[in-house]
């Protein structure tokens, strides 16, 4: 009971706004451990974004403020930041920011994945900073992939086939939770009462 009160109380748009406005911008994240930077840059140019999903994200109306709890030094971060920079370099409604998970282990801790402090986790946020969602810390395709690698049965379905480039089936699932955090923004009662749409 206390923990789920200590979310409810962490996720509130005052609380979730002083946070955001702590967060970096992707370059100036990469800048807080040159040394780990240049693999995240090697992806986000080896990476792009299909016409179809680019025409897609340019379509995105509502703002959307994101927040990405990282480890600069993190496997998953790396093979999945990128992506997200790139999503959201598509459309300037789209505002990325990027915190530390060590920096600020009070609100963070809040944000655990089966009991460990995994990263990336991603919050989604309205323009003004109401919740929306939470993802993390890896995608399906990542964890089938892994489950491949170790000898975990994945899928009992024979149809069922991994992608042969997980990095793009990784950047699609992505994109589909921000498509799906667009639609619930553009479609929300709330939002289209203050818009006038």
């Amino acid at each position: 009971m206390t923990r789920l009160h200590n979310l409810t109380n962490l996720m509130n748009a005052s609380k979730l706004k002083s946070v955001f406005d702590t967060g970096l911008d992707f370059n100036s994240y990469l800048t807080t451990d040159p040394s780990k930077a240049e693999r995240w840059m090697d992806l986000y140019q080896q990476i792009q974004l299909s016409n179809t999903q680019t025409e897609l994200i340019r379509g995105f109306k509502r703002q959307m403020r994101v927040l990405c709890i990282s480890g600069i030094w993190c496997g998953d971060c790396v093979q999945q930041g990128p992506l997200l920079e790139r999503i959201a370099n598509a459309n300037e409604c789209i505002d990325l920011r990027w915190i530390d998970r060590d920096t600020d282990p009070e609100f963070t801790q809040h944000f655990m994945i089966n009991a460990g402090n995994r990263v990336p986790v991603v919050l989604f946020m309205a323009e003004d900073f109401e919740p929306v969602s939470v993802m993390g810390d890896r995608t399906l395709s990542r964890y089938r992939a892994m489950a491949q690698r170790y000898g975990v049965a994945v899928c009992p379905l024979p149809s069922h086939q991994l992608p042969t480039d997980e990095s793009h089936e990784t950047l699609q699932e992505w994109l589909n939770e921000f498509e799906r955090v667009h639609l619930l923004l553009r479609l929300s009662g709330r939002l289209r009462s203050k818009h006038g749409d």
